[in-house]
């Protein structure tokens, strides 16, 4: 160890802390990424199937949908966290710290992740769902055995681009008091001029999103026909 104390001499003094902060990373990563991930597929879906010429044609709900999606895709993630304190105090019991960055996270994250996955449930081959409704397939049905099973792999892709974008944002939340490493960096990378610190941080961020993309790319492979 004593080469990486060489490389980053802050280290030593601030392992447990760095170690704790990237807990609160993946806690973070965890929690929202679920609820980001049902919720996204959830909007993703409804977007898809409502729409004009859709399955479940309803052109009322799928505007609603779109232009809410919309709204929230055009405000800054650091102003929609602000904005969103109040709600996270009634929601979690509290507008700051880890569980109070959740619903800034997940607000934040299912409007990107419901418009990539209405683009790769666009991609699903029309003739296919047409077949399933001459066999007398119900709308959910089709949703379950053609949608989605047809889509994994890009449902894959669009999930691990959602993740490697919402750790960077767990990095922005840090920077309004969600602790993880966004807070630890700039606590001692900027505020107390430790750059190796910075470093430390930044090639952490690097192998988790490189995990991300490895895990990715296989299940890819793995669900491609």
């Amino acid at each position: 160890m004593s080469i990486f104390y060489k490389i980053a001499p802050h280290l030593e003094s601030l392992g447990g802390e760095l170690l704790t902060s990237l807990g609160q990373t993946f806690q973070m990563l965890l929690v929202s990424g679920i609820f980001a991930f049902f919720l996204g597929i959830f909007f993703g879906v409804l977007l898809i199937v409502t729409k004009r010429g859709g399955i479940m044609q309803n052109t009322l709900l799928y505007s609603l949908i779109d232009k809410a999606i919309d709204v929230i895709r055009s405000i800054p993630f650091i102003i929609l966290m602000v904005l969103l304190i109040p709600v996270s105090r009634v929601l979690v019991g509290t507008g700051s710290g880890v569980k109070g960055a959740y619903v800034a996270l997940i607000v934040g994250t299912v409007p990107f992740f419901a418009r990539q996955i209405e683009s790769v449930l666009a991609d699903v081959d029309r003739g296919l769902i047409e077949a399933s409704q001459a066999m007398g397939f119900s709308p959910v049905e089709i949703i379950f055995s053609v949608y989605l099973k047809e889509s994994i792999p890009g449902i894959t892709r669009v999930t691990m681009i959602t993740f490697v974008s919402l750790v960077g944002i767990t990095a922005m939340a840090g920077a309004i008091g969600a602790g993880g490493l966004g807070d630890f960096a700039i606590r001692y990378g900027y505020q107390m001029g430790y750059t190796d610190m910075s470093w430390v941080t930044v090639i952490i961020i690097l192998i988790i999103i490189s995990i991300i993309q490895f895990v990715g790319n296989a299940v890819i492979k793995k669900t491609t026909h």
